[in-house]
């Protein structure tokens, strides 16, 4: 039968149809590689839309409800400061924050583990739960918890493992216009150190703290040529019995709060002095506190007593303002960055010149662009507690 016979049978109004396509036959290898393309894709995406890499905590603002407690009469009031665990997590923890306006909106915050201490909106309010009241003022104490002043009031840094240096100012406290010089030029990332025998320690504490520094106490210990030789008021020394040394040294302790531990102001003698600085390292261990070693003498026993007494401790590689000029400060903490370097961290120590203070905050902002990273001194120590 021709064409033209099968048009003539053919219903009327019935247009010819094409005749259909096969769908294309897809590989499952073709498939897996399309697939694993996008996910590549997706997950570029999302690294490059984060501000930063993971050692940040983001903050993200959720819908969460707000959950209220139920009230209770006679209820104690809170702190006024909010704590941070002493102990560091396995991984990344997930904290809501409903805040006090009724809003609804929590916060999730997501915090890295590396990021220890004290949020520094509130880091000027002491912790009730980790001071105890003495005669002679407010004593650290670790609290019921097991959390210790050097946790909760240390300064947050990177946690990375680059070329690390922290530098510890002393003598604030003293001058009270040279205090106050040192508090608002010093970047916040650098120590500062309170003379117990300073004026006003409690305010200043507060703004350094605002400001966003750590602090430690300077504790007067004996030098050779005592009293000849004097770092001053409540000094601890090695013929005292250990009773006195403990009064000298709550006295010290008690000038303010909110630091993370105590650093030595001379000491040569008493420092080289296992009788005398066993019941010091003792009271330090069961405070929770730090210790920095200036590292002036060589004698030292602080290194075995603070393993014995689970003392966080570090030792300075150097004093940077030996001569207070400018430019051999510089040279200084020059060789505070070649040794960071070189082992991976350094600490320097200085007092609260004008000179120091000016060549500190001008070489901090320049070591940043070389890819130091300024750390507190808490940052740096060996932790017994830790491993």
């Amino acid at each position: 039968m021709t064409q033209a016979d099968k048009d003539i049978e053919r219903p009327l109004g019935q247009a010819v149809r094409p005749a259909r396509r096969p769908w294309p036959r897809f590989r499952a290898g073709r498939v897996v590689a399309v697939a694993a393309a996008l996910c590549v894709v997706a997950f570029s995406g999302a690294i490059a839309l984060r501000e930063r890499p993971f050692r940040n905590p983001a903050a993200i603002v959720v819908s969460t409800p707000q959950v209220e407690a139920p009230a209770q009469a006679n209820a104690p009031e809170m702190a006024a400061a909010p704590v941070e665990p002493a102990a560091v997590p396995d991984g990344p923890s997930i904290i809501n924050v409903n805040p006090p306006d009724g809003s609804g909106k929590g916060v999730v915050i997501i915090r890295d583990p590396s990021e220890l201490g004290q949020n520094l909106r509130v880091a000027h309010l002491p912790d009730k739960a980790l001071i105890e009241q003495s005669e002679t003022g407010p004593l650290p104490v670790r609290g019921d918890d097991g959390r210790r002043p050097v946790d909760v009031y240390a300064r947050p840094w990177s946690g990375a493992r680059g070329a690390r240096v922290a530098i510890v100012i002393g003598g604030l406290g003293l001058s009270q216009t040279g205090t106050q010089e040192a508090i608002g030029k010093l970047p916040g990332e650098i120590t500062l150190a309170f003379a117990p025998q300073g004026n006003s320690i409690g305010r200043w504490m507060q703004e350094a703290r605002r400001t966003g520094h750590e602090i430690i106490m300077q504790v007067p210990l004996e030098p050779f040529d005592f009293p000849n030789v004097s770092p001053g008021r409540n000094t601890l020394t090695v013929d005292a019995s250990a009773e006195e040394n403990l009064e000298h040294l709550h006295w010290a302790l008690s000038r303010t709060t909110n630091y993370t531990g105590v650093m030595n102001y001379m000491g040569a003698r008493f420092s080289a002095n296992a009788t005398a600085m066993g019941p010091f390292f003792a009271e330090l261990g069961k405070r929770g506190l730090l210790y920095l070693d200036d590292g002036s003498t060589a004698r030292s026993v602080a290194p075995e007593l603070a393993l014995k007494n689970r003392v966080p401790f570090a030792v300075g590689d150097t004093a940077i303002d030996g001569v207070r000029n400018r430019g051999e400060i510089l040279k200084k903490l020059d060789e505070l960055e070649r040794t960071a370097r070189a082992k991976g961290y350094a600490i320097g120590t200085g007092s609260a010149f004008d000179v120091t203070v000016d060549a500190v905050a001008s070489w901090a902002q320049e070591a940043r662009k070389r890819g130091i990273e300024i750390v507190p001194i808490s940052a740096l120590t060996t932790d017994p507690e830790r491993g």
